[in-house]
């Protein structure tokens, strides 16, 4: 390393960044194979791109890009420990990484964010038979439900987080008439909580679980953040009362940053909502 490097951390931390990603090759990090990420034929660029060390490492691909391009001052320790397993960097390398990524003025972990919900938040929507309603968490755990949205999504075998729904569940394929779109949609938002709090815990993780286990969710979280039109009408298929149109609002918490109050309203009148009528009724016993 040169010394330059030395005397500016962050300079040397991007030269380190490209050293490592340019000498591991797909197969050595696990990527012979992948659709989307090895590519086919010839690579352009030696060893590994920007794009597959942060799907490796759980982390967006613009904020990997502000690292290696020296734009990014403070990538906490969770960060770095998750590039370093991605790169396959020995104790030594982990060492030298951590010491160019966390200079003593600032190695200091910050604090593991915990979702709270307040109380009379979950006895609002509780009051609401008629119409479906939850609260989401910044990484978009659903925190509380309603019961008419317990009854809703009931086709799911999980309904803890929207993208582990999405992604994870077969249900997904038949529930949305447009499953893509809520993808996309569900995956931008991730990245824009992302952006804002790349070293937080849960989302790492969900990130790492969801690379490892969707090829989809790889291939979509690899792009760069595109802003998509806000939810509108969710068109599903209930195993039980057939198709409905919902409209979705999703209102920001404000004295919970992160958190969404998600609402779904069908049209008066409308055969969608005697369904959700009809959902409600199959509620009052055991579904």
């Amino acid at each position: 390393m040169s010394n330059d490097a030395r005397h500016d951390p962050v300079e040397g931390l991007g030269q380190f960044l490209r050293s490592r990603r340019e000498r591991l090759a797909p197969a050595d990090a696990g990527l012979r194979g992948l659709p989307g990420l090895s590519g086919r034929g010839q690579r352009r660029v030696p060893g590994l791109r920007r794009d597959e060390i942060a799907m490796l490492a759980g982390i967006s691909v613009s904020y990997y890009s502000r690292l290696e391009q020296g734009r990014e001052l403070s990538p906490s320790s969770r960060v770095l420990d998750a590039i370093g397993r991605a790169l396959r960097l020995d104790q030594a390398e982990m060492g030298t990484l951590r010491k160019l990524g966390l200079p003593s003025a600032r190695r200091t972990r910050p604090p593991a964010r915990v979702e709270r919900l307040r109380p009379h938040l979950r006895q609002l929507i509780e009051s609401w038979t008629r119409t479906p309603a939850y609260i989401i968490g910044h990484a978009q755990d659903l925190l509380a439900t309603n019961a008419l949205a317990d009854i809703l999504y009931s086709d799911f075998a999980q309904p803890d987080n929207v993208l582990r729904m999405l992604f994870l569940d077969p249900a997904a394929k038949t529930f949305y008439r447009n499953p893509e779109r809520m993808k996309r949609h569900a995956v931008a938002d991730l990245q824009r909580a992302a952006a804002n709090a790349p070293d937080d815990l849960r989302i790492v993780e969900l990130t790492g679980e969801l690379s490892v286990r969707s090829n989809e969710f790889r291939s979509l979280w690899a792009r760069e953040y595109v802003a998509v039109p806000p939810y509108d009408i969710k068109q599903i298929c209930h195993s039980v009362v057939g198709d409905m149109e919902l409209r979705h609002e999703a209102l920001d918490i404000r004295n919970a940053p992160g958190q969404q109050l998600i609402i779904l309203q069908s049209e008066p009148g409308s055969t969608s909502a005697d369904s959700l009528a009809l959902l409600g009724s199959l509620g009052a016993g055991p579904l």
